[in-house]
This record gives C-alpha cells, structure tokens and sequence, in this order.
C-alpha cells in the first residue's frame, strides 16, 4: 500500500489555462482531465462554458505530480483552499481511515465517497486549519 502527498491547485475558472502553462513552463504532462460536465452528479442548470471548467485534472512533473481543479460554477475560492494537499493512496480502506482521523476536531468539506475519478475521495480541513483532500488512486 502506498501513500504520498500532491499538492492541489484549486482556480477560478481557468485552470486550463494553468495547464498549458505548465506543460510548456516545467514539462507537465497531463495524466487526466475530467470536466464538471462528464461528473454524474452535476446539476443540468449549468451553462455550457461552466461545464467545461476542470473538475480534477492530474499532472506529472518529473517525478511528482500536481493536480488541478477550478472551483464549481467558477465562484470564488474559499480561504485556505488554493493550495492544498492531496493525500493518495491506492486503498479506499486505508483513504477512509486517514480521512476519519483529520476530520477529528475539524471540518467537513466534501464527505469522502466514491467519485467518477475516484473509488474514495474526500476534502476535510483539520483542527489546525490545513486542508487537505484524501484520494484514492484507480488501480488498472
């Protein structure tokens, strides 16, 4: 079982644009890309250029990675939640027990669950107000 930490960018709308940028600033390579209009749980009443936006994207530099998102409806990013730390593991199990244990005193964001890119993904901002976002990685 493997864990490792990534930061997680979050934007306002253009983390396309951020993409592109890195790709061509610091050799990123797009590993995926899914959009709020290929999520399943997004409502109908979005535009279509708010479907568009990057819901999670994940990129290798090197040997790490970043990963992307633009916050839903493009709306303004929260305090704390530009940068934040994506914990992955590859064991929905060992994601839930982690996640359990930062929510311990702190706050829920997005409780953890299964994702269209994730079997098991959650976002808490524990008691010393570090958010981090727990992700368990598809194994293929």
């Amino acid at each position: 079982m493997t864990v490792k930490l990534t930061p997680y960018i979050t934007l306002e709308g253009n983390a396309r644009e951020a993409i592109s940028f890195y790709e061509q600033a610091i050799g990123a390579k797009v590993l995926s890309l899914v959009t709020y209009g290929e999520m399943p749980d997004m409502p109908n009443t979005f535009h279509d250029d708010l479907k568009s936006l990057v819901a999670h994207a994940k990129l290798q530099v090197g040997e790490t990675e970043l990963m992307f998102s633009d916050t839903p409806a493009g709306l303004p990013i929260v305090d704390g939640k530009r940068v934040t730390i994506c914990i992955t593991t590859n064991d929905v199990e060992k994601s839930k027990r982690i996640y359990e244990a930062l929510r311990q005193d702190g706050r829920v964001n997005l409780p953890f669950k299964e994702e269209p890119f994730s079997p098991g993904f959650g976002d808490v901002t524990d008691k010393f107000g570090v958010t981090f976002q727990i992700y368990t990685e598809i194994q293929n």
